[in-house]
């Protein structure tokens, strides 16, 4: 009798725990409410474009470029920096060319068609840049729009639009290229010191 008793209980026991086991499914987060939180005054962030695609209208050229870039919240919304461009162009008709430079950028995140989890932005940049095809310096300009989708509290994935100008110093004429480009990247929003 006390066997059947200590095996009922057993049995009772067993069924009791394997009920209580649920089972838990994990999906990936692919979004944070974040609000203003990562584009306060005296932040940092830290990214890129991961994929940059461009097409010259000038040169009939396809570029594909990585910019790694760095930024500083010198207000709410408003931030600063620089970032280089990396990059590789085809052009119809000639050499393939490696391309490098810097720009420092200004980037603001507008108020207004903001959600909590994400924000559109418009950003302006001015460098100087080169190519191994010569010695020859340009100046680039460029104008993007982008949105900024938060996936965690500090990091966002970013799609930007834009359109682009070069112009080189080649002897005494000037060699000049606009073009139009996208490109698609994330950033990691670093929290600053607390004031």
């Amino acid at each position: 009798m006390k066997n059947l008793l200590l095996t009922l209980a057993l049995s009772i026991g067993f069924i009791s725990y394997s009920s209580a086991q649920v089972e838990v499914k994990t999906v990936p987060q692919s979004s944070a409410d974040v609000g203003m939180t990562p584009i306060k005054q005296g932040n940092w962030m830290v990214g890129g474009s991961v994929g940059s695609l461009g097409y010259s209208f000038e040169a009939e050229s396809f570029n594909i470029q990585v910019n790694p870039r760095a930024g500083y919240f010198i207000s709410d919304g408003l931030a600063i920096g620089a970032q280089a461009n990396l990059g590789f162009r085809t052009v119809k008709d000639a050499d393939n060319e490696w391309g490098y430079g810097i720009a420092p950028f200004v980037r603001y995140y507008f108020p207004g068609g903001a959600s909590a989890t994400g924000r559109f932005f418009g950003q302006g940049d001015i460098g100087i840049g080169g190519s191994s095809a010569g010695d020859n310096v340009s100046l680039n300009l460029g104008a993007n729009v982008g949105y900024a989708h938060f996936i965690t509290q500090t990091v966002a994935l970013e799609v930007m639009a834009g359109y682009n100008y070069s112009k080189a110093n080649i002897s005494a004429s000037s060699d000049k290229q606009s073009g139009l480009g996208v490109s698609v990247g994330f950033q990691i929003y670093l929290p600053g010191r607390n004031r």
